[in-house]
This record gives C-alpha cells, sequence and structure tokens, in this order.
C-alpha cells in the first residue's frame, strides 16, 4: 500500500491549511499567485473583492468598500479566509454603526477593550456583550404570548371547534390561553446574536466566556433555527433598554450575506459590511434628527417618484428634504473619498437629474472624509442653463464622536439654510 506524499496512512489526503488574504476596504490592494481553483472560490462571493488579473499570470486582490471577514471554499473544499481591513480606525466604525439620537449612551463611544480595539468581529462581540449586560441587568424582559395546546385541565378558553371534534374524549382539552413568558421577539435577536457572536473568528476567550454567561439568563426563550426570519419587534416604551443591543443584534444576524447588484442575497460564513451603506444610514439618522430642529422631515428611500413623465423611469433619492409638506431639497451620501472642489461628473448629473424632476432649486452631495481636521468648505456647482445649484459638502469620519456629531449639526444647518452664494 502507498500513499501520497505528505498523507498519513488511513488518514485520507491532508486537508490544506486555509490561504489567508488581508486587503483594506479601498485601495491597490496585493498582487498574489492563485490556483485556478482558487479563484473560483474567490469569485463565489462577488461583490466581496475585486479581482482584476494582474501581469504574469497573477490575480489582483483589491477591497471593494467592503469590511470584515468571510471564509470562502473552492470547488475543491480548501477554505480561503479573506479579511477585509477598514479605512476608519475601529472605534470610528463602530460608533458610525451603533449610533442613534435617542440612546444616551451613545454620548460617548463605548469603550471596548484593548485586545480587541484593532480588530472588528472581536470588537462588535466586545460591544456586543457589554451592550447586553447593560440591557439584563434591569431583569429579563416578559411578554404575553397566545398559546395553542390540549391539556389535562382549562386554562384560558376552550377552543370550542377543536374539542367538539372529540366526541366521547373530555380529556385532554383544547384551549387557547394568553402566556406571561420571556419567550418573545426581543429575548430571541439577543439570544441568537449571542451565540453568532461567541463564533466568530479572533473572538478572545475572555469574551467568548461573557457571551455564554449571557445566554442563560434566557432560559425559556428558543433559539432561532438556522435560516429563519428574524422576528419582528416594535420600539415601545417596555422595550426601549432592549433598543441598543437589539440594533447590534440585528447588524450581526442579518451581515452574512453578499447582495450582487439586482440579485437575491448570497449566504457567507462570516460577516461583511457595507461601507457605503453604512455612512448612508448614519447621515440618514443623524441628518434626520438634526433637520427637524429646523422644522424641516426628511424622507429616505423613497420608491414613488419617477424620472419621466410617462412614469415609467423610477428614482430613489437618499434623503427628501420637505418643509410644510413640500419637497424643498434632495440630498444623496456618497462614501467616496473626494474634494467637493471636484466631484465626478456622474454625481452632479444624478443631483440635477432629481432636482430637475422633483422641481427643486438646489441638492446636495455630502460626501465621507477620513482625514482628521477641518474639511473644506462646501461648494456651490451652478449648473449652467437649468437654475439649479448643487452643493458638495465633506463630513470628516476621522474625528471623535462628538466632533462627528457637531459637524451633522453645522451640515444641517447649512442644509437648512440653502445653498452659499458667489
Amino acid at each position: 500500500m502507498t500513499t501520497a506524499p505528505g498523507a498519513l496512512p488511513g488518514a485520507g489526503n491532508p486537508v490544506a491549511p486555509p490561504l489567508r488574504l488581508t486587503v483594506d476596504e479601498t485601495g491597490p490592494g496585493t498582487v498574489r499567485e492563485l490556483t485556478a481553483d482558487q479563484v473560483a472560490g474567490l469569485l463565489s462571493a462577488p461583490g466581496a473583492m475585486r479581482l482584476p488579473p494582474a501581469p504574469g499570470g497573477r490575480w489582483r486582490v483589491a477591497g471593494n468598500q467592503k469590511v470584515g471577514l468571510v471564509r470562502l471554499r473552492t470547488p475543491a473544499g480548501d477554505v480561503i479566509e479573506l479579511l477585509l481591513r477598514p479605512k476608519l480606525p475601529v472605534r470610528d466604525l463602530l460608533f458610525l454603526l451603533s449610533h442613534s439620537p435617542g440612546d444616551p449612551w451613545h454620548a460617548e463611544p463605548e469603550q471596548v477593550t484593548a485586545t480587541t480595539a484593532d480588530e472588528l468581529l472581536p470588537a462588535l462581540a466586545d460591544l456586543l456583550a457589554r451592550a447586553t449586560r447593560r440591557t439584563l441587568d434591569s431583569g429579563v424582559l416578559h411578554g404575553y404570548r397566545t398559546v395553542e395546546e390540549d391539556l389535562p385541565l382549562i386554562r384560558g378558553r376552550i377552543r370550542t371547534a377543536d374539542q367538539l371534534r372529540r366526541v366521547g374524549l373530555p380529556l385532554p382539552v383544547a384551549v387557547r390561553y394568553d402566556d406571561h413568558t420571556p419567550d418573545i421577539a426581543e429575548n430571541r435577536l439577543l439570544l441568537a446574536a449571542l451565540h453568532l457572536a461567541a463564533r466568530l473568528p479572533g473572538v478572545p476567550a475572555r469574551t467568548r466566556s461573557a457571551l455564554r454567561h449571557l445566554t442563560d439568563h434566557l432560559r425559556g426563550v428558543r433559539l432561532l433555527h438556522p435560516g429563519a426570519p428574524l422576528p419582528l419587534w416594535t420600539p415601545t416604551r417596555l422595550n426601549a433598554r432592549y433598543a441598543p443591543a437589539l440594533r447590534l443584534a440585528e447588524l450581526l444576524l442579518t451581515r452574512r450575506s453578499l447582495r450582487p447588484e439586482g440579485g437575491d442575497p448570497i449566504p457567507t460564513d462570516g460577516f461583511l459590511l457595507d461601507m457605503p451603506a453604512v455612512f448612508e444610514r448614519f447621515l440618514t439618522v443623524t441628518l434626520t434628527a438634526a433637520l427637524a430642529r429646523h422644522g424641516v422631515r426628511c424622507a429616505a428611500q423613497e420608491t414613488r417618484h419617477r424620472l419621466d413623465e410617462g412614469g415609467r423611469v423610477p428614482f430613489r433619492p437618499d434623503l427628501v428634504l420637505y418643509r410644510g409638506g413640500r419637497p424643498v431639497s434632495v440630498a444623496d451620501a456618497k462614501y467616496a473619498y473626494v474634494t467637493p472642489t471636484a466631484p465626478p461628473t456622474s454625481h452632479l448629473y444624478q443631483l440635477l437629474a432629481y432636482c430637475t424632476a422633483l422641481g427643486l432649486p438646489h441638492g446636495h452631495l455630502i460626501y465621507a472624509a477620513a482625514t482628521s481636521g477641518a474639511g473644506p468648505d462646501p461648494t456651490p456647482h451652478v449648473i449652467r442653463r437649468s437654475g439649479i445649484t448643487v452643493t458638495a459638502h465633506t463630513l470628516d469620519l476621522a474625528v471623535p464622536p462628538a466632533a462627528l456629531l457637531a459637524g451633522v449639526t453645522a451640515l444641517s444647518e447649512r442644509i437648512a439654510t440653502g445653498p452659499p452664494t458667489g
């Protein structure tokens, strides 16, 4: 009997170590020699990275504005671990992800341990553990759930139709009753997220232990089946203290798939964030709250707008601003590090179309910046022969949270007062 070189007798073929690739979310990437099998494995996650060919039969693995970690399998069954590093420091990214104006505990950035501060997945797990501990310290939330079952006694109301089908069998009794239970949507989401976070790669043993300890507080709560839709919950006065932990839980539970342009989500083993979507959500939440103080209502991602008279070409602006029920401006978030003095022509075309279709004299492009310090002043671009002004702004994401929120406030004041002149 002969064995392949490197194989153990009776153990089958050896398992190849994972191919580990680390790239930044943006930038030139790294040039690697890859087998056809490895290329096929990387291409199974469309949109996670860019994979153009490089000279010499090699491949350039470059970021595509996604961050996180995903495990891929090649057709031969080998594993590829793709780590996509954020441009922002992890603590700043966590603030973008978790901030909501209604949560007083977000006035200062949530502290993560020094051992997880530089890694996104361990930091998210640590943040979830801290938020959940704070939530459950006040007790586990209970709610009423309608239960139908057969019992040897009467509880609640008899299900008459079901009981009459049992001719000559008085017991068990078909009943319906309201049960006061911890097995409600809020706790099921938390439990599922705690289990998931404890399995994320790179999470320190201390954090894993804390996450597992927290699951003990949720006894009597059913664990979600893999692939099952997430239970829906409605913010109320009773579950307000759960809201920060629930948003983190939903973030962890929903960022496990890739959504190709125009396609269905593709499940992945790992966790991925789409940074343009993160920036857009943060801007929508904070700018909506800031503009409300100026009597302006923001409507996000409205789908009812049409570009043409026939109503066949829809468009969906990031934000339409209303005052007194009438649109007064439109804004679009751009996770692109460009100077407002020279925005891409396609961005100006986009806002020109929005303003024309909505009958507005001005619109706003809001760019992300990742260089700490005062950003350039807003730059108005008056479109010739149109009477429309598109103003380009920057929002510096690389500053402390208090300064970032102050930047949003200043941005809201500029938008509420109209475009600068000159």
